[in-house]
């Protein structure tokens, strides 16, 4: 372990190249390739909350400061990924469950060919899901518990993944009554079904300050990558401006005072809560329309960044992400 006093938990940087996991002056640090070029690159920074205890084992770098738990890992190209993606994830929660973070609620899943096939003529998303469903399913967790998540394309290969967790007692899972949820779906989507929630909600450690940090003293929603996906059928194939708006219908939807308060939580609602915002869009030549419809759907303050890669399923044109807070 390397002890370091109020750093982060984690920096993720969006770039031109797949580097790491690593520990770096005790920070857990990723590389992912996600940008054509420097220009489009960005890091994200999860801000710690104490003094962190950082370390590495069997490939995946963690981070914790007593409130949350930060893991990354990366798994090399492969002919199939079910058991490399499954170890992975199994080591993971198994980090995560000894040192007492048992409640994920954020993991993002970026995947390089993920539309493409395996060896097996699987495509290779679907591989992912059933050796991530296959983690999952050895530490059983409640449905109230599936985690908010994201799956998304890279432009290189392999797949790179890292969460967020808290102690117990303090998430919830949302599900959107628009759509299926996602650990249901049929037969059709993949052997095993996606594992992940809509969003996720998190309320503050007790005795936060108030402090305005990102996932940390405010009560938050995690919002899961959404698409233009009604019931579990996608739909409006091949209009990315009515898929745009789709989405944030769902995301409105999912927001809505009625649904929070339908799963008896309270905290942020609509779309004006929305301050972090991620929108993924398969085709470079639909960002500038994508980007007008966001900047016209959210407030002014949030922020907003674009990235151009491919999404979980093939009609799909673009993908929107982010977290909603109370003040």
């Amino acid at each position: 372990m390397n002890p370091a006093e109020f750093p982060a938990l984690g920096v993720i940087n969006y770039t031109t190249r797949h580097l790491g996991p690593v520990i770096r002056d005790g920070i857990p640090r990723l590389d992912i390739h996600m940008s054509h070029t420097t220009r489009d690159g960005f890091a994200e920074v999860w801000p710690a909350q104490g003094v962190v205890l950082s370390g590495e084992d069997q490939g995946i770098v963690h981070a914790r400061d007593g409130v949350h738990m930060f893991c990354a890992g990366r798994i090399a190209p492969a002919p199939a990924y079910v058991k490399s993606a499954r170890d992975a994830y199994m080591t993971a929660l198994d980090l995560l469950a000894s040192a007492g973070y048992t409640e994920i609620f954020r993991v993002w899943n970026v995947i390089g060919r993920i539309n493409d096939d395996n060896a097996e003529g699987l495509e290779i998303y679907q591989d992912f899901c059933r050796g991530r469903a296959e983690a999952f399913e050895a530490c059983a967790p409640e449905a109230s518990r599936i985690p908010a998540a994201s799956g998304v394309g890279a432009l290189g290969e392999g797949i790179s993944f890292y969460l967020l967790a808290a102690r117990p007692g303090r998430t919830t899972s949302i599900e959107n009554p628009l759509q299926v949820p996602a650990y249901r779906y049929p037969e059709r989507y993949g052997p095993k079904s996606p594992t992940f929630a809509r969003a996720t909600h998190l309320r503050p450690p007790d005795g936060a300050d108030g402090a305005d940090r990102i996932c940390v003293s405010d009560t938050a929603i995690y919002v899961s990558g959404t698409a233009a996906i009604r019931g579990h059928e996608s739909l409006h194939i091949g209009d990315v401006e009515a898929q745009c708006r789709m989405s944030l219908d769902n995301i409105a939807e999912l927001l809505a005072p009625g649904n929070i308060g339908r799963h008896g939580l309270s905290g942020p609602t609509g779309l004006a809560s929305m301050r972090q915002v991620r929108v993924y869009v398969r085709e470079q030549a639909d960002i500038p329309l994508v980007r007008r419809l966001c900047q016209e759907a959210f407030p002014v303050a949030t922020d907003i960044s674009f990235l151009n890669v491919d999404l979980c399923r093939r009609e799909l044109l673009v993908e929107i992400e982010g977290i909603a807070h109370d003040h």
